[in-house]
Formats: C-alpha cells, sequence, structure tokens
C-alpha cells in the first residue's frame, strides 16, 4: 500500500486483539471467530487494506496466540502487515505496547497512527479516508464518532450496586453527547506518549481521545456511521452478520 497524499507524514493501522471476547463465548477470541464466513479481524483488515493512504497494518496480538495458524490464514498473500506479541492484560497496555514497538521499528514519530477496534467490523475505506481527510491537517486528532439520538436516563446508584432492577433518577441531556468509535488518529509519539501519561496517573481512559484529552489536546469528532457497532454481546454478532451477509450477496 503506498501513501495516498503528497505530506511527509504516512498512515498507519494499529488493530489492539489481544481481548478474550469473554461476554461473546466462544472457544476462540472473538476477533478470530468465523463471522459471515470468514474470522471477524479480516473485515477490518481488509478495509484498511483498501485504503489508500494506509501505509502498513500493525496487530498486537496476546503472546500466548502469536504462533496459532489462524494468523497466517488471515494474513495470506498480503503485505504491510505486521503481528506482534505486544497484547496486555488491558486494550490500553496493547496499544501501548504496540505503539513502542513501533517506534522500535522506526516508524516516524509524527506519522499518524489509526487505532482500530477489531470487534468493529463494519468499518469501510470511505469512513477510514473521511476520517483521515478531516483530521491530517490537525494537530489535534480526532476520531470517528456519532451524535446520540436515544434519551438517556441516569439509574439510582444504590440499585446498581446491590443489583436490583434500578430506577431512572434523571434524563441525562444529549444535544452535546457523542458516542466514540473507532478508528481514532493521533499522532504516533503523542498517543504513545498520553498512553504512557494515564497508565502511569492510574487514571481510567477507555480509548485513545481519552488519553490525549487527558494530556490537554481536544481531539475532532468526525461523524461515523451506525455500521460501525462494536460487537459485544450475541445480539451484537446476529446483527453484524445479517448486515454483512447482506453486503455481500
Amino acid at each position: 500500500m503506498a501513501s495516498g497524499n503528497s505530506s511527509n507524514k504516512k498512515c498507519h493501522a494499529l488493530l489492539p486483539t489481544a481481548g478474550t471476547g469473554a461476554r461473546l463465548g466462544g472457544e476462540l477470541p472473538k476477533q478470530f471467530q468465523q463471522l459471515a464466513g470468514k474470522p471477524m479481524l479480516c473485515y477490518a483488515i481488509e478495509a484498511f487494506l483498501n485504503t489508500p493512504q494506509v501505509d502498513t497494518i500493525w496487530i498486537g496480538v496476546s503472546p500466548i496466540f502469536i504462533d496459532n495458524p489462524i494468523l497466517q490464514t488471515i494474513s495470506k498473500g498480503a503485505k504491510g502487515i505486521q503481528f506482534l506479541p505486544t497484547g496486555g492484560p488491558t486494550r490500553q497496555e496493547t496499544v501501548r505496547n504496540t505503539l513502542a514497538a513501533m517506534l522500535q521499528a522506526g516508524i516516524a514519530e509524527e506519522d499518524w497512527i489509526l487505532v482500530h477496534d477489531a470487534a468493529r467490523p463494519g468499518i469501510t475505506p470511505a469512513l477510514i479516508e473521511k476520517l483521515i481527510n478531516s483530521v491530517k491537517l490537525s494537530n489535534a486528532g480526532g476520531i470517528l464518532a456519532v451524535p446520540l439520538a436515544d434519551t438517556l436516563k441516569q439509574a439510582d446508584l444504590d440499585s446498581v450496586i446491590a443489583g436490583n432492577i434500578p430506577h431512572s433518577e434523571k434524563t441525562i441531556p444529549r444535544e452535546h453527547l457523542w458516542q466514540a468509535q473507532t478508528p481514532q488518529m493521533f499522532g504516533l509519539k503523542q498517543l504513545h506518549d498520553a498512553i504512557v501519561s494515564a497508565i502511569r496517573l492510574e487514571s481510567d481512559v477507555t480509548d485513545e481521545a481519552s488519553a490525549i484529552e487527558l494530556a490537554g489536546t481536544k481531539p475532532l469528532l468526525i461523524e461515523g456511521a451506525a455500521r460501525n457497532f462494536k460487537v459485544t454481546h450475541p445480539a451484537d454478532w446476529e446483527l453484524m452478520q445479517l448486515l454483512l451477509s447482506s453486503a455481500t450477496r
């Protein structure tokens, strides 16, 4: 894959895939389970492979899974893909370890990194290109996200703690609320240092943008798409299977 712009900054994809997918179940982690005819991870890889602006793809895998034959099947015939045993106990540790490996491998500190959840197989080259084209001129970086459409309710904490059916305490205004998606696009060293700092401070960062925000930067919000939802529960799996199966007919 060749870089698709004249800037010296190249774009690289990073897919943290060290999770176990416990909520979904199955013998394999969910990213390696068959979804609409192929391992779920393949859909994200193919989307980045078909995005001309993306130069390389780096996949952080649990060390105990790095020699699994399924990885060879996934990457067969594709160039620019690196599987690394950089998986850690948390998503952010996996991202940090993989970013560090990329720096050690000689990827330029200023290059753009697009971190994407393997559990979002509905990503498309068009969405990736939309993010890249919107963010590449900004030092703040940015993420795909969608404005919230549903009414939000805050549950009473006592019921939640007790494990009882919760009551609605109040309605949360949604006018300024967005639901974060991936990819999330930031400079390599910028993101690495932000995550290292967040981990050191034991901050509750649930995505890359959280770490960047903690470091004092405000990422851009680029509107994504409903199809780019995260597969977490069995119902999500069934819905995504229908979506992907219909797209290949």
